[in-house]
């Protein structure tokens, strides 16, 4: 109710993609808008140059292909459909583990439902991490199954440590994470394709290396410099 009110009443607006841009222009095509794009800052040189200190392979013996998620565990992070897709995935690749970095209202109830699905040993639920760079430069893929995202933080940090990405169609898919090239995008929700995906990753090696060989950035994300140049240039604007 607020965004009804405001959004056609601002002077401008500034979004994080172009999918919410247009999502707006959607929603209020009689308003004029004056909307300007600028995604959340993400340092990704320092991400980039930053060496592990920890490997979760090491850490994590037990498992031969790691699937890492960093997340809040809420109900719009869809991160059950994760544990049920690993519930089939370990079928036929029992030695994959999915770590998850995070907490959140949802925790005890993902648990509960990775005992039900019995995939609780092949799942570890580690809280909250400070050195995540471990974590993307060690991990085999990244996985978001999120129902939508604004932008997609983690996302960006992935792909700045050359680590695979496996998604839903939300927030960067499309502009920042392009299919069958950086990255894999499946539709919202999508059970059966995301684990095709995923274990076609696992098992092809070919097509693992080849996504592998391409998990970087389209393009060089703005430096803090040149961000906050652009953040200065749309509040001037307005």
């Amino acid at each position: 109710r607020l965004a009804k009110f405001l959004i056609p009443r601002a002077d401008c607006l500034r979004v994080v993609s172009e999918r919410i841009k247009h999502s707006i222009i959607g929603r209020f095509p009689n308003a004029e808008l004056n909307i300007s794009v600028l995604p959340i800052f993400v340092d990704t040189e320092r991400l980039a140059k930053l060496l592990p200190s920890t490997n979760l392979h090491k850490k994590y013996q037990e498992f031969s292909f790691i699937i890492l998620m960093v997340s809040r565990l809420t109900r719009e992070k869809n991160i059950g459909l994760a544990i049920e897709a690993m519930a089939e995935i370990v079928k036929k690749e029992s030695k994959t583990g999915l770590v998850i970095v995070g907490d959140g209202p949802e925790l005890d109830k993902l648990k509960i439902q990775s005992e039900k699905l019995k995939v609780a040993d092949n799942i570890r639920f580690v809280g909250w991490e400070d050195d995540l760079v471990s974590y993307y430069k060690s991990a085999d893929l990244y996985l978001l199954t999120s129902n939508y995202e604004g932008y997609g933080r983690t996302v960006i940090e992935a792909l700045a440590c050359n680590l695979p990405v496996v998604m839903t169609d939300v927030g960067v898919a499309g502009e920042v994470v392009i299919d069958r090239n950086n990255g894999i995008i499946v539709p919202t929700n999508e059970f059966s394709g995301l684990i095709f995906e995923i274990l076609k990753l696992i098992q092809d090696k070919k097509a693992y290396a080849e996504l592998k060989e391409n998990s970087r950035l389209p393009a060089p994300m703005p430096s803090k410099e040149e961000y906050l140049r652009r953040f200065k240039e749309s509040l001037e604007r307005c």
